[in-house]
């Protein structure tokens, strides 16, 4: 493990800035008709939704899915929204996001901030016309998800908890930082790699309070675009592996960061340095308040 440089820190700070303000940005809109509603699970969910009177549209971010229904958390609170099979569910990205995608109900993740057409149903109960969302938040959202249980009580409470982390994340300081590497190109872990993996997120789940931020780098070989497709999913790996193997929760993960050939470890001009650069960083965030404890 190494303490991180000052650009680290910097790209640390970039990185915390993301989270609060990707993850959580609708919260700077409020929704003064978004409110609570009540629901039963036995409901069958209209599939024509043409002539229904129109509901509120709400903005926020996905805290928790249920079946068939979606638990959007507000600036004015928390608002449950079926998704019927007439929902359309489309994102946007691109040049000034021009392009759009058709989705699935699957792809409305915990984390990703929505915006929601919705028609008022039986007892005054909201069934989402249609649900947009950006394509860049999406993939943040499925590289933390890997396949979590996405319970109400559950994840309602995990986000919840990450986001108040986050809230202060000036009260946290970068505790040590273990580096993996990787063979040009590639997004395999070596065996050593996963052992230094499980070994950071063991010895940072001795503190309660700490988190796990990744960065993901490459080399100087390559393309801008393919060094930062690259970058993205070693980080992705180093996440995975990190939830699934070493039992690293995800609401104590900050947003992965692909970061491409950004704040190098060595000199690019010699296969030593290079080697040294094609990695990922595992920051260790830990409270100031228990530090040292």
């Amino acid at each position: 493990m190494r303490l991180m440089s000052t650009s680290s820190k910097f790209i640390l700070a970039l990185a915390a800035v993301s989270v609060s303000g990707g993850l959580y940005a609708q919260d700077a809109q409020p929704t003064p008709q978004a409110r609570d509603i009540t629901v039963t699970d036995t409901m069958p969910v209209p599939t024509d939704l043409s002539g229904m009177p129109a509901g509120p549209v709400v903005e926020g971010f996905i805290s928790a899915r249920k079946g068939n229904k979606v638990q959007v958390t507000t600036p004015a609170g928390k608002t449950i929204v079926f998704v019927s099979d007439a929902t359309q569910i489309r994102s946007s990205g691109g040049f000034l996001g021009a392009s759009t995608q058709k989705l699935g109900a699957d792809q409305l993740l915990n984390g990703l901030p929505v915006s929601i057409k919705t028609v008022q149903w039986d007892n005054g109960n909201l069934v989402a016309s249609k649900v947009t969302l950006k394509t860049k938040d999406l993939r943040t959202a499925s590289m933390i998800r890997n396949g979590t249980d996405q319970r109400f009580d559950e994840q309602t409470a995990a986000t919840e908890a990450l986001r108040g982390r986050v809230a202060d994340i000036d009260n946290y300081i970068v505790k040590a930082t273990t580096n993996v590497n990787f063979d040009t190109g590639k997004a395999d872990l070596s065996p050593q790699a996963k052992a230094d993996l499980c070994a950071a997120a063991a010895s940072a789940q001795a503190t309660n309070n700490s988190l796990l931020l990744v960065l993901g780098y490459t080399d100087s070989t390559g393309s801008e675009e393919t060094n930062q497709a690259l970058s993205e999913k070693r980080a992705a790996k180093v996440v995975n592996y990190l939830q699934q193997k070493c039992g690293w929760k995800p609401y104590r993960m900050l947003t992965p960061t692909g970061m491409a050939t950004a704040d190098p470890a060595a000199d690019n001009s010699t296969p030593e340095g290079k080697a040294q650069n094609r990695r990922v960083a595992v920051n260790v965030m830990v409270s100031k308040a228990v530090d040292g404890m």
